[in-house]
């Protein structure tokens, strides 16, 4: 081969590689989304294997809610405990029945949110459901919600009414 030949190939393998470049550039975006709203659907499922537990768990025990999410593995009213797949630790955040929280046509006016650690120190958890610990926000509005935080996954909920909601460790806020 000649030196102009040895020329053209070198373009022509620079041209090449600018070009999977600018395509890498444009794929990575369109795959990052992509695999969230796999999470996204897979947050939805998961949330909702929770709270058809919950209500298993009822079922079983009419007027009782469960105090940990091992409770509804052992009644076998869950097949595992699924982690909150948009957190890296998969620790969920309860949606626990707050006091004066009473249900009014069968859904709940107010829940109290806190991280599982914080179970130990409430006197008699009533698990309603799960909410994701991350603050992200998300590429799918659920009920009118656009942060995972916020997409909330509990026994007695009314999609169109979010609850009073109350934040382990967070001083209650007046009206």
């Amino acid at each position: 081969m000649n030196r102009l030949s040895r020329g053209y190939v070198l373009i022509i393998l620079a041209i090449l590689v600018l070009a999977m470049a600018i395509g890498l550039m444009v794929a990575v975006p369109v795959w990052h989304t992509q695999v969230q709203r796999e999470k996204e659907e897979e947050l939805i499922f998961r949330g909702r294997q929770y709270v058809e537990a919950v209500r298993l768990y009822q079922t079983k025990f009419p007027g009782r809610f469960p105090e940990s999410l091992e409770a509804l593995l052992k009644e076998n009213c869950l097949r595992k405990l699924y982690k909150d797949p948009m957190t890296r630790n998969g620790e969920w955040n309860l949606i626990l029945h707050r006091e004066g929280g009473a249900q009014r046509g069968g859904t709940v006016q107010k829940i109290l949110i806190a991280p599982a650690a914080a179970l130990s120190s409430l006197t008699s958890p009533q698990i309603l459901g799960v909410v994701s610990a991350s603050q992200q926000k998300s590429i799918r509005i659920y009920y009118d919600q656009d942060s995972y935080d916020r997409w909330l996954f509990f026994y007695g909920q009314d999609p169109k009414a979010m609850p009073d909601i109350m934040v382990f460790g967070e001083e209650k806020k007046s009206p």
